[in-house]
């Protein structure tokens, strides 16, 4: 291995183990060298202009820093967030990641992902930058989450929305009058008031 391959896996490395061609591009590695790193099978390409590791990648949320480096205007939403922040027994088989109406939203072959469409105003409400491996990864809050789940309960089901309220509420101490104001920007406050109120 060159010395210039050496300084590209030690960078990867540095990033936890992924990092997008803009990225390697700025640290000064080129096309060329990229290619024989590939050859190597010292690095592989996750999807377009998504690179990582073969092997040794340290990530605890790989797909979410994948979202994080291929979907800037992307937020981790719905059961990708309640996972996250371990408010679910559902297991997600994609990435949920919400963006404003109106955006065109990338094809993406790794991770598995599905777009949810947000008003701007439900869009940036309760947003939360979580870091992961020098990563930012925009994720919502569990109380935003919460609504988000009442808003798109025929999508994801009634039963989630509710375990979910219930654990965010019991478990770890969301205030329900954080949730309400969330409720409030998604319009699902009526739904939500009656079961909360039977929980306290």
């Amino acid at each position: 291995m060159g010395s210039k391959e050496a300084e590209l896996i030690q960078f990867l490395k540095q990033k936890g183990g992924m990092a997008s061609f803009s990225e390697l591009d700025e640290a000064g590695f080129n096309k060329a060298l990229i290619k024989v790193s590939l050859d190597n099978n010292n690095i592989q390409k996750l999807d377009r202009g998504l690179y990582s590791l073969s092997e040794g990648m340290s990530f605890s949320n790989p797909d979410l820093v994948a979202i994080s480096i291929k979907i800037p205007k992307g937020t981790v939403c719905l059961l990708s967030a309640l996972a996250f922040h371990e408010a679910t027994n559902e297991i997600p088989k994609y990435v949920d990641v919400a963006i404003p109406r109106g955006t065109h939203e990338n094809r993406i072959k790794y991770p598995p992902v599905r777009f949810y469409r947000f008003a701007p105003d439900t869009w940036k409400a309760g947003v939360e930058k979580h870091e992961i491996e020098g990563h930012t990864v925009k994720i919502y809050s569990l109380a935003k989450s919460v609504a988000d789940c009442f808003k798109f309960r025929n999508r994801i089901g009634l039963n989630v929305a509710r375990e979910a309220l219930k654990v965010a509420i019991t478990e770890k101490h969301v205030k329900p009058k954080d949730i309400m104001e969330y409720a409030k920007i998604c319009r699902v406050d009526r739904i939500i008031k009656p079961i909360i109120e039977t929980m306290l």
